[in-house]
């Protein structure tokens, strides 16, 4: 028997402040990454650390508690093809960190909640009236602006953060999907051991050890924060739908700019600064657009979606 899963319960501002929680931990997370690339790390060894530290802290803490159960699913097949989409987004997303600032990358990561919005209604049967898409448009706007294809200014590396955007949205909806199927530990196993597992073949091809002290502490913290941020952001999803928890993780987007200034002498640009305004203002439209239809739900009103 899986172990036990707690119900999906319509509590919206709690969730909402779960994933808040959730951005300042795996702030760390993208941070150390970010460090260890610099460094030169290979991106598989970055990768392998981030998930093998995630699975030993995981396997410590919840084992002696739910004891082999904490590996078993109710639906197995959704947990690994989440677990595969983790790897994607991460690995994706630790690669571009090589080549682009961070604030680059999170903004370009940014665009899942609009992405989000535009899958919800095959893969989770909602409705997206034009208002939604016409958001979702205005919002990749905002990515061409920061990413100026076809400028000097722009970096083919922008697409591995739009590929990392994508698969981030499937994960966030694949989340969803398993809250009040598996518990929120079960789900941090198959994410942290579909991962290892994949990579495992590979990881050590290539293996280097740190050489700075610094390097050190980042390379153990990065799966204490994985494992916090996206236990924190599994608990969210059993509250709330990924359309209305997405948005507020822009707050994120602040925090990586300043880290990648003072940390990594980066600083946002103009051009940064607009895209990321645009994108946000969209990804908060949809937000609210999402009150309004809830809202509608309870009292109907005849306007479309």
């Amino acid at each position: 028997m899986a172990s036990t899963v707690s119900p999906i319960e319509s509590r919206a501002n709690l969730g909402i402040g779960l994933v808040l929680m959730s951005q300042l931990v795996l702030l760390v997370l993208d941070i150390s990454a970010k460090w260890l690339s610099v460094e030169g790390m290979a991106t598989t060894q970055i990768v392998f650390m981030r998930y093998g530290m995630h699975l030993a802290l995981l396997l410590l803490l919840f084992l002696p508690v739910s004891g082999f159960n904490v590996m078993k699913s109710n639906n197995w097949k959704l947990e690994i093809l989440r677990g595969v989409c983790l790897l994607a987004t991460t690995g994706l997303n630790f690669l571009a960190m090589r080549y682009l600032p961070l604030t680059v990358t999170s903004a370009i990561q940014f665009t899942s909640p609009l992405l989000i919005c535009a899958m919800s209604g095959p893969l989770l049967g909602d409705t997206v009236g034009w208002r939604r898409w016409l958001a979702i448009g205005v919002g990749f706007i905002g990515i061409l602006i920061i990413v100026r294809p076809g400028s000097e200014a722009f970096q083919p590396a922008a697409l591995l953060s739009l590929g990392c955007a994508f698969f981030l949205a499937l994960f966030s909806i694949l989340t969803r999907k398993l809250a009040g199927v598996d518990s929120a530990s079960t789900q941090q196993f198959f994410a942290g051991a579909t991962p290892v597992i994949l990579l495992a073949p590979v990881a050590f091809t290539d293996w280097a050890w740190p050489t700075q002290p610094i390097s050190w502490v980042a390379f153990f913290i990065m799966g204490a924060a994985g494992l916090g941020g996206h236990f924190l952001n599994s608990v969210a999803h059993r509250f709330a739908a990924p359309a209305i928890l997405a948005p507020f993780s822009y707050l994120s987007l602040l925090y990586l700019s300043i880290a990648s200034w003072l940390i990594f002498n980066q600083p946002p640009d103009q051009w940064f600064i607009l895209g990321a305004a645009i994108i946000i203002l969209s990804g908060l439209y949809i937000w609210l657009r999402e009150r309004q239809l809830s809202k509608a739900e309870v009292t109907p009103v005849n306007e479309p979606a």
